[in-house]
């Protein structure tokens, strides 16, 4: 794994945006823009060192599979923050039915410096965003840079043949609704999902856009519709299942929830399932049951234990994103406020530094199977919004 520099394409701007990605630029707290999109470097893999990334990544997501079952199993979803028994019932009852539940996607990070195994940060496998960069804006990078050359990236092929497969699996009457959150200001949610519903188009399945505060309550028949007042059946939403089971129509969603039972009225993609893999506490659940894993860092409930004093540690709330309320700890230093929300306590593993840059790996799964990277840097240790995209070939 190496970075190397390059300069930039002529309207490079214009380009990525053609290909899907409307938001090439970061507003920073200054006011000023600097580039998401990335492409002044890139990253550079042989072949085996990717191949060895995909094996790591299907491994990490089976024993995440383990993980869940175990959770369910022996009764453990309060570990995770999940004590309303409505919530509880739900997760448990599409765990059992998964087989029947569309499910589509997911994003491992990892700390890899191309040395050593690479680490287990977290899995995004609810609402991961940044697909749409990793899967045509790069690709369509590399054809024009590096011609003949080859990428850890087959995200579109997947997604579409994912959909064909999991066809079936969707209720009959109405189309796919693919929603997305309006207050999203970056306009990152829309893009995404316009993406994927760009992937079930071609893989030939009717769809229909929504955003989740259009999505209204037909109190005579009891089930969600469109402005128009048609039945939603079912939904790929891009809006978090901890938000959904605790905003104001929450009693709905739980009342109508198609959990492939075909008893309910709307089935919503993601299923109510990956909030046991979607939860940091899975981090320390993975730990429990397989300790000294190479491709795993120590991580607990209670507190950090000796990471502490010897290695230093992570606080990372159950549901944080993009970064939010993960504080840094190095080892010795004094004992922090206690957290206000219940966290993650993770071996502190500092990020690669590649010439001052932060990096980590996005490393994406499609049906369970490894499909493609993208890489993101930033200045400090957290990875957050203003992160960078950055492409990567493997010569």
């Amino acid at each position: 794994m190496e970075r190397r520099t390059l300069t930039p394409r002529p309207n490079w701007q214009r380009t990525v945006e053609d290909q899907g990605l409307i938001y090439p630029l970061t507003r920073y707290p200054d006011n000023t823009l600097r580039p998401y999109w990335d492409e002044s470097a890139y990253y550079v893999f042989p072949l085996p060192e990717i191949e060895a990334l995909e094996e790591v990544v299907e491994e990490l997501h089976a024993m995440c599979l383990a993980a869940a079952a175990h959770i369910v199993e022996h009764d453990r979803l309060a570990d995770l923050g999940l004590t309303d028994p409505r919530v509880a019932h739900a997760v448990t009852e599409a765990w059992h039915r998964r087989a029947e539940l569309p499910s589509l996607y997911g994003r491992f990070d990892l700390r890899h410096d191309g040395t050593g195994p690479a680490k287990m940060l977290e899995y995004n496998a609810d609402t991961p965003t940044s697909l749409v960069e990793a899967a045509s804006p790069q690709w369509f990078w590399m054809e024009e840079r590096f011609p003949g050359a080859d990428q850890w990236n087959s995200l579109h092929e997947r997604l579409v043949a994912a959909w064909k497969r999991q066809a079936p699996l969707l209720p009959p009457g109405g189309p796919l609704y693919f929603a997305h959150s309006a207050a999203d200001e970056l306009g990152e949610d829309l893009m995404t999902v316009a993406y994927l519903r760009e992937t079930a188009e071609q893989a030939g399945l009717p769809t229909a856009s929504i955003s989740m505060e259009d999505i209204g309550w037909d109190r005579l028949s009891r089930r969600f519709v469109d402005k128009r007042l048609r039945f939603i059946r079912s939904c790929f939403k891009l809006y978090p299942w901890e938000w959904l089971t605790t905003d104001r129509f929450a009693p709905h969603v739980l009342e109508t929830l198609d959990n492939g039972g075909g008893t309910g009225s709307t089935l919503w993609i993601e299923p109510a399932w990956k909030m046991l893999l979607s939860n940091k506490a899975l981090l320390a659940i993975l730990w429990e049951l397989y300790p000294g894993h190479p491709n795993l860092l120590p991580a607990y409930l209670d507190g950090p234990r000796e990471l502490a004093r010897e290695r230093g540690y992570v606080a990372k709330p159950l549901l944080g994103r993009e970064g939010a309320g993960v504080t840094v700890h190095e080892p010795g230093a004094p004992e922090p406020a206690p957290h206000q929300e219940r966290c993650c306590y993770q071996e502190l593993a500092p990020l690669p530094d590649f010439d001052g840059n932060r990096v980590v790996l996005g490393a994406w799964v499609v049906e369970g199977e490894a499909a493609g990277l993208g890489i993101r840097e930033s200045s400090g240790l957290i990875t957050d919004e203003y992160a960078r995209f950055v492409p990567h070939v493997i010569l």
